[in-house]
């Protein structure tokens, strides 16, 4: 099979190079294994629809989305070259407290070379990426795609959000193919009230399995001046699920919320799976350049290529002491703190300077 395994002490990932997809990432807690991300069920399927992407049909983990959706500027698949062709092991290095492979996109995006840099260290049940792009020309949307399952459901927070909005139609406006649990197009500043197609309101902070639904809503990262967190609580796998960014390189989080709300192949009604989905992009890489809702809210949706880009991302996961997610999530001096109601906090090993907080990001 074409893919790469890293290793560190308590921590392996394994990218697919096929289509640049975290295939697998394992993290030793506890006496335990968690495997934070979800892979597709139908990966090797024979029976798979023919028209699908390559991402599609080898959807792992994570894996970079540039542009973030349509790729209506430049000719490509869904999300891009990116997450839909090859990429090549272009370098290891190991490190005193760990190790680092770097990657590089065999296709170039508006021009660019996109290289690809994972990094884990010993003890840190976190996956360190890094995507850097180098030279080109106009602008690229961008975005994470971590996606994480739910037998049970489970509980998500977050850092302080502005608002949460869902786009103008829903993922699936047949009703023969497909069933939204939210309205479209709305809006809340509280993301425990945000309007339901049935006229009721539903909290975003909580996953439940027991009613079929496809939704996509963007959170607005608030000014905080501290990580851009999301913390999704499992409630079977007993685990909490942590993707951290810095929100000035990547200022939006959207929620992909696949329950059971697509009836055909290779959905087929699957339910429990949530992408968080950190970006800088508007939905379509020709919405992200022109005029968009996100950059009459001041928020940037494009980066500029020519020089170097690069933005920075990490996804992990931790045994959950507390059964439910953390209140703040704060990095200092080589930690990771968890804080939680009533006052408790949990520690974990985390590189504070890995995320550049309180830099602008490097174009």
């Amino acid at each position: 099979m074409n893919q790469y395994s890293l290793l560190a002490e308590g921590i392996s990932v394994t990218l697919d190079l096929a289509v640049g997809h975290v295939a697998e990432l394992a993290i030793a807690s506890g006496g335990r294994t968690l495997r934070p991300l979800h892979r597709a069920k139908w990966i090797g399927s024979p029976d798979l629809p023919a028209a699908m992407p390559a991402g599609q049909l080898r959807l792992s983990g994570d894996f970079l989305c540039a542009p973030f959706s349509r790729s209506d500027v430049e000719e490509a698949p869904l999300h891009g070259w990116t997450s839909n062709s090859a990429w090549k092991h272009v370098g290891d290095e190991k490190l005193a407290d760990g190790a680092q492979a770097t990657f590089r996109l065999e296709r170039k995006v508006m021009g660019a070379v996109v290289e690809k840099r994972l990094t884990l260290r010993d003890g840190h049940p976190f996956l360190y990426q890094e995507h850097s792009f180098i030279g080109g020309s106009g602008a690229i949307s961008v975005a994470h795609h971590p996606m994480t399952e739910m037998r049970a459901g489970g509980r998500l927070a977050f850092s302080p959000k502005r608002l949460a909005a869902t786009p103008e139609t829903s993922p699936e406006t047949d009703p023969a193919r497909g069933h939204s649990a939210l309205a479209y197009p709305a809006e809340s500043h509280d993301l425990t009230r945000f309007p339901a197609a049935d006229g009721s309101v539903l909290d975003l902070t909580e996953f439940r399995t027991d009613s079929a639904h496809e939704d996509f809503v963007t959170l607005v990262e608030a000014e905080h001046g501290g990580i851009g967190w999301s913390a999704v609580a499992r409630e079977a796998e007993d685990d909490v699920v942590l993707v951290l960014k810095n929100p000035a390189e990547l200022p939006v989080t959207m929620l992909w919320i696949s329950n059971g709300g697509r009836f055909y192949a290779p959905w087929n009604g699957r339910r429990g799976v949530l992408g968080v989905e950190d970006g800088r992009a508007a939905i379509g890489h020709a919405t992200s350049l022109g005029d968009n809702w996100l950059k009459r809210l001041g928020v940037e949706t494009a980066f500029a290529l020519g020089g170097t880009v690069s933005f920075r991302q990490v996804v992990g996961a931790v045994t959950s002491l507390r059964g439910t997610a953390p209140s703040s999530v704060t990095a200092a001096r080589g930690r990771l703190q968890l804080g939680f109601d009533g006052g408790a906090s949990d520690e974990v090993g985390f590189d504070d300077s890995f995320l550049r907080i309180g830099h602008a990001p490097l174009n």
